[in-house]
């Protein structure tokens, strides 16, 4: 199964090592699902993780694009040639449901599922990151 991680899944997964984020992070890869990328949601990823303010502890931006590097290592590249644009409220947003239609992804994993309210239009459902946990538990 494809899936596409929104930033803030990226995060928040900076932020705490508790959380559903930090966990689904730490799964990959996995046998049980595989993130897709295309060249802008890594560019996005790239602009937000490198900030200061969403640098863990201790962490410089060089330590941010070394993962990033490994996320897209591991990842399904896709590249886009239809845009949906406009379809939701945010262009950036508009950029990740594009990879996930390109990529036949089923699920978004996002903490900002409202922003992706008309997303089952196109056969994509957008799911928090503690709720993707519980679905792939259940099928194991």
């Amino acid at each position: 199964m494809r899936v596409i991680l929104d930033t803030s899944v990226l995060v928040a997964a900076a932020r705490s090592r508790n959380g559903a984020s930090f966990c689904l992070l730490s799964m990959l890869p996995s046998k049980q699902f595989e993130i897709a990328l295309s060249v802008a949601l890594y560019t996005e990823w790239q602009s937000v993780l490198t900030r200061a303010e969403h640098l863990p502890p201790g962490a410089s931006a060089e330590n941010a694009n070394d993962f990033l590097r490994y996320l897209a290592s591991i990842a399904h590249l896709q590249d886009v040639h239809f845009l949906w644009r406009p379809f939701l409220r945010d262009p950036d947003d508009d950029m990740v449901l594009e990879c996930a239609v390109a990529s036949g992804s089923q699920y978004i994993i996002t903490h900002n599922v409202k922003d992706f309210k008309r997303a089952p239009e196109l056969k994509v459902n957008a799911i928090r990151p503690a709720e993707f946990l519980t679905l792939i538990r259940s099928k194991s």
